[in-house]
């Protein structure tokens, strides 16, 4: 039998739909509240449990639970806790197989009564599998099951008629997310670490990848001596196409840069004569630079904070050994 559909309100109260949303976040927001307490030594017990696993955290729950414990897998796993997610129906029709005895499960049920979990509890504890559970209900069955039982009551749901799960989710995840976050700093696991399991982001672009992985080497360095031209060091810059080029000495140190604005201030300059005049005196000299080790958001940085828009990278000799500008950065998605 399909579920009624109501009829849609012809004249909606905007006070009535406020007040409506208005009171759900306060009760979830209490419920939030109250979970603090309950972070106590049994949540300590349980981020033991799991630090000292040496297989990955399984979690698992029924319907609204198991999306919960979907995002509670996903947030362990991208801060340090490998772990990911079993279905509870699936696991007793051969998923199973997949919670191996050196694994912690965590298991999710606001009523601590799903049948789907106690079903599978037995295979569980017969293979000395640690059980971590949150649950809504500390007098469940799941909760006196567990090693580790860890409250997410709430005193109300959210929904008027107290049956959609609203408040109990959202407790169950705030309590998934704090034990994620003990963890994380317990293991003293920092950003790049996060960078890692997130290369394509913008964090792991951010804290991955360096100077050495974008600039232009080689040949594609625009440099000239400092007694070239201006005619010679335009060509140099045409050709290399960073709007600039370093100057350097017979060892390749960089002595000054020349850049299409002290081209424009030596068009502004009627005492410069510009057929005659070497690159060396139309230069910048001591220019912002910066070495191939460093992060690439920290030469967008340096352009930002400068007003720039290319860099020479340097050895620790201040040799020339590479060359970027804001377009890079930009092909780099760092900016």
């Amino acid at each position: 039998m399909n579920a009624r559909i109501a009829p849609p309100v012809a004249n909606l109260d905007p006070d009535a739909i406020a007040r409506s949303g208005r009171t759900v976040i306060a009760t979830e927001a209490a419920a939030i509240r109250a979970l603090e307490p309950r972070v106590d030594a049994g949540f300590v017990q349980a981020c033991r449990l799991i630090l000292a696993c040496r297989g990955r955290l399984v979690v698992s729950g029924m319907g609204k639970s198991g999306h919960v414990g979907r995002k509670i897998a996903a947030t362990l796993a991208s801060t340090g806790t490998p772990s990911f997610f079993v279905h509870p129906g699936e696991a007793s029709h051969g998923d199973l197989g997949m919670i191996q005895p050196d694994d912690v499960v965590l298991a999710l049920s606001n009523s601590g009564e799903t049948d789907e979990l106690l079903f599978i509890l037995p295979v569980i504890k017969r293979q000395g599998i640690p059980l971590i559970a949150i649950t809504g209900n500390p007098k469940s069955s799941l909760a006196h099951q567990a090693d580790v039982h860890l409250d997410a009551s709430i005193s109300s749901e959210a929904c008027p008629l107290g049956l959609a799960p609203t408040a109990s989710t959202t407790a169950a995840l705030v309590m998934g997310d704090a034990l994620a976050i003990a963890l994380l700093e317990a293991r003293g696991f920092t950003a790049e670490d996060f960078a890692r399991s997130h290369p394509a982001g913008s964090l792991g672009r951010r804290l991955l990848l360096h100077i050495s992985d974008i600039m232009h080497t080689g040949e594609g360095v625009p440099v000239v001596a400092p007694d070239a031209s201006l005619t010679e060091a335009l060509m140099e810059m045409t050709r290399k196409h960073l709007g600039m080029t370093a100057v350097v000495d017979a060892e390749r140190r960089l002595l000054g840069v020349f850049t299409d604005g002290d081209l424009r201030r030596a068009l502004d300059d009627e005492d410069v004569n510009l057929r005659g005049a070497s690159v060396e005196a139309l230069m910048t000299r001591g220019p912002k630079t910066i070495t191939s080790d460093k992060l690439a958001i920290e030469a967008a940085q340096l352009m930002e904070k400068h007003q720039i828009h290319a860099l020479l990278v340097v050895d620790e000799q201040q040799r020339v050994v590479g060359a970027l500008n804001i377009h890079d950065l930009l092909r780099a998605r760092v900016v």
